[in-house]
């Protein structure tokens, strides 16, 4: 999640204002879902680890983020596969 927060804010081209505004949203939204960072964190750790059982992904470049909606609050992701993992299936 700290790799997250750090792309969010560390755009060459966002200004104090947009990174300010930024900010609040995550804090407003963190407080709504009552989780602090490393509860965030290990969600993130965990559902990556279930991707990471059938798909090879690029970790470094993977966004698990809580994003406010108007009367909701979405997960969204954008986790980049490199390739499936052949695994056998369960009998």
């Amino acid at each position: 999640m700290n790799t997250l927060i750090n792309k969010l804010f560390n755009r060459d081209n966002r200004t104090s204002k947009d990174d300010a505004k930024q900010r609040l949203k995550v804090l407003l939204i963190h407080d709504q879902v009552d989780l602090t960072p490393a509860q965030l964190d290990a969600m993130q750790d965990e559902i990556t680890a279930v991707i990471q059982k059938y798909v090879e992904i690029d970790r470094d470049n993977s966004i698990v983020r809580l994003e406010r909606g108007d009367d909701r609050i979405a997960l969204i992701s954008s986790v980049p596969v490199r390739r499936v993992i052949e695994r056998a299936l369960p009998a």
